[in-house]
């Protein structure tokens, strides 16, 4: 693995995310308590620091058109509706940081977050993840990949010396984290010295972006360009790839720490008891590969570890200011 003996020190803007800077990558912040040494957030002890809200808000992670994955997510927030006794909200977010900080401030209550966000938002915002999509055969995953366009003169990552490289968002595991620390640990290449790197925000910009030809090249979780291209938005052949990483795992899926736990548990049923047969979430993530049509459970612990040393190999710091 590229990543196992990585030793740099690569310093990380906080551009657009409140919540980067100076904490540990595995400590938890300073509000929350881990007493069983699982790395997440206690639920409190005190039954009066309990949430208990008559809506839940479910916000997916914010790597395509929000609108299109509102309706996708329907027949689930109903079927959650149906299992917790509360009317459920699919909440639009916008930004990675939106997304941290609506959950820490107790705006958020359950959510998806994208793989290199997990960290933060267990961190900062009292995530507990407990659940990843997977295929029937409990494959999961995905992988980075560094994309171009036919004809930009790319036909290898050393050919990006001298251009722009396009990540998503500093948040982003496969988006700039794995890329960035590939780059200069395998390929010698240094942001801002060898090639100029830009952010687009989401990773169906950098796709767009470079089917459009705005971007010679850029760094995207695969998973998320198959679904692009099955759905028609790009053509396949639009885009070629010039390297794949190993795989990573995919959104983790969890509720705030805070919840009253009898809810936090139907929340988890709700997941574990989805009916994927014939529903628009299995339509739009069995697109995916490998497939993706159910969930199962995982741990932030275990699952999380590969993401976790990529974190520290990068000099990945996080502070959790913003809401309180």
């Amino acid at each position: 693995m590229i990543f196992r003996n990585l030793m740099l020190a690569i310093g990380i803007a906080a551009t657009g995310a409140t919540l980067l800077q100076a904490l540990p990558a595995a400590a938890l912040d300073s509000r929350y308590k881990d007493a069983n040494g699982d790395l997440v957030a206690d639920a409190p002890t005190d039954p009066k620091d309990w949430v208990d809200p008559s809506t839940l808000v479910f916000a997916y992670t914010p790597v395509e058109d929000p609108a299109v994955y509102a309706k996708v997510w329907e027949s689930f927030l109903d079927h959650m509706s149906k299992v917790t006794g509360k009317k459920v909200q699919f909440f639009p977010v916008q930004s990675n940081a939106a997304q941290l900080e609506a959950m820490r401030a107790g705006r958020l209550h359950v959510a998806g977050f994208n793989t290199g966000s997990n960290p933060l938002a267990v961190n900062c915002s009292g995530f507990t993840p407990f659940a990843m999509m997977a295929s029937k055969t409990d494959e999961f995953g995905y992988n980075m990949e560094i994309i171009t366009f036919p004809g930009s003169g790319i036909e290898k990552v050393e050919d990006i010396k001298g251009r722009k490289m396009a990540f998503t968002a500093e948040t982003s595991n496969s988006g700039f984290k794995a890329p960035s620390a590939l780059l200069r640990d395998k390929f010698n290449l240094e942001s801002g010295k060898d090639y100029e790197p830009a952010f687009s925000g989401k990773h169906d910009n950098s796709i767009i972006g470079v089917a459009n030809k705005d971007y010679p090249a850029a760094a995207i979780a695969n998973s998320v360009m198959k679904r692009m291209i099955a759905r028609g938005v790009i053509k396949q052949e639009q885009v070629k790839t010039i390297y794949k990483s190993e795989t990573f795992p995919t959104t983790g899926y969890g509720y705030a720490y805070n919840l009253r736990p009898e809810l936090a548990e139907k929340v988890k049923q709700a997941f574990f008891t989805f009916k994927w047969e014939g529903s628009a979430l299995l339509n739009e993530f069995e697109k995916s590969d490998p497939p993706q049509e159910k969930f199962i459970p995982i741990t932030y612990k275990q699952h999380w570890q590969v993401v976790r040393d990529i974190d520290k190999a990068l000099g990945v710091n996080y502070s959790c200011r913003g809401a309180s």
